[in-house]
């Protein structure tokens, strides 16, 4: 009985609502501390049913183990999500790479497709080529310039939505280039990367089923425009091939259902990994102008500050595995059929890995941060993602060499993008 009490006045991190001002990190440093496996319920919320509850694991150590372990904690036994997927649905979701476990971690949860799983992220990394990540890194360069500029000098008062001017374009821009979409489809990829994002956030409201519930925004009634599209872009691409992803994975053997998922994770991972990162590393930039000013003056490198950035504003707060086998995790007893949930942004503030984890250190090093996931579903995108990064804080250095935060963000509610919606900041 006990131990029911002190599980019930466990510091709640589920709640989508609590992400609204930004990540709870103090309610993550007490679970740390105190319960650094510990059961969240998972109530009714935001129109979205209950469910059973999940293990939340907060402490650096005990997330990487999870996520490396895949033949104890499964992507695929019940998909990556915090709710659970309409049973009927799994073994669609299961087609996705990301809900996938590696042939190594024993008998899957969601059949054949895990023996794939390796072989799929081989053939994504075969099509960043150095010559088209080179090419890449140019256009880049020259979009971020533009926007910048465009933002300096539209700016009324002073002051600018660094997302509506810059960050939300720059994302999207660099993924159709990467990808091939013809310019006139590019709000698509926008609406389609919203609508999963987004899903739990009240100004974008959940598309409604026959019976008045929400629909899975993963669900097959919600994708299949999403997949038609990829298969209509992926025969125009084997008639007219280009320098880009899709023209690869046209002629990469992929079936239609694996094309598909592709697109479907490069589409909304591939966009909104940049899309959140970005305007977060402005704004700690913004509030902290002692260490901008010595990313200014040259004393510490881009690259380097691009990671602690990374650290300080993950773009994904979380990912859910499912206990494949009854197991402990930090004494905790997990039963087998479990969901365990890892939180990066907690992680990424370890006290036991990170010195003084509250502070903004842009020279710090080493700089082990999760924001991009560890084990075999490490983020494919990573370095594209820093790539991104990277270019736009050099050009940033250039032509935003003040900026001051004018109003307070808007962010995402969700508990699993750490989003930012709007930032409002005086740029000189």
């Amino acid at each position: 009985m006990s131990e029911d009490i002190r599980e019930a006045a466990a510091p709640d991190v589920f709640d989508p609502r609590r992400y609204a001002t930004g990540p709870p990190y103090a309610a993550y440093r007490e679970l740390r501390d105190h319960r650094p496996v510990s059961w969240q319920a998972e109530p009714a919320v935001l129109g979205w049913p209950a469910g059973p509850g999940f293990w939340a694991v907060t402490r650096h150590a005990d997330v990487v183990g999870v996520l490396k372990d895949a033949g104890t904690f499964s992507s695929a036994v019940g998909a990556t999500q915090i709710r659970d997927p309409d049973p009927a649905d799994l073994p669609f979701i299961r087609r996705m790479m990301l809900n996938q476990d590696p042939a190594t971690a024993g008998a899957p949860g969601g059949g054949g497709a895990d023996k794939d799983h390796g072989r799929l992220r081989r053939l994504v990394s075969r099509a960043f080529t150095p010559g088209r990540v080179e090419r890449f890194e140019a256009q880049a360069r020259e979009r971020a310039r533009a926007l910048l500029r465009a933002a300096r000098e539209g700016a009324e008062d002073g002051v600018c939505d660094l997302v509506a001017a810059v960050t939300d374009d720059y994302a999207l821009l660099n993924l159709t280039d990467l990808l091939g979409v013809p310019p006139d489809d590019r709000g698509l990829l926008l609406e389609w990367t919203e609508r999963v994002i987004a899903y739990q956030d009240p100004d974008e409201p959940p598309v409604l089923g026959p019976d008045g519930r929400p629909v899975n925004p993963r669900s097959p009634a919600l994708l299949a425009e999403m997949f038609a599209y990829a298969q209509e872009l992926a025969a125009h691409k084997r008639e007219r091939p280009g320098d880009d992803l899709m023209t690869a994975l046209a002629h990469g053997g992929l079936g239609d259902a694996e094309l598909e998922m592709f697109f479907f994770l490069l589409t909304v991972a591939g966009n909104d990994t940049v899309r959140a990162a970005a305007p977060g590393g402005f704004l700690a930039l913004a509030q902290h102008p002692d260490e901008y000013g010595e990313l200014l003056g040259g004393q510490v490198a881009v690259a380097g500050a691009v990671e602690e950035l990374l650290r300080w504003h993950p773009p994904v707060l979380s990912f859910r595995r499912t206990a494949r086998r009854d197991t402990v995790l930090a004494g905790r007893p997990i039963a087998a059929g479990d969901k365990v949930v890892v939180f990066h942004a907690s992680a990424n503030r370890d006290e036991r890995v990170f010195t003084d984890p509250d502070r903004l250190d842009l020279a710090r090093t080493p700089n082990p941060h999760v924001s991009f996931g560890d084990g075999p579903h490490v983020c494919l995108g990573a370095h594209f993602a820093r790539l991104q990064l990277r270019v736009l804080h050099e050009e940033a250095l250039r032509v935003l060499p003040r900026t001051e935060v004018a109003g307070p963000p808007r962010r995402l509610v969700s508990n699993f993008i750490n989003g930012i919606k709007a930032l409002p900041l005086r740029v000189s």
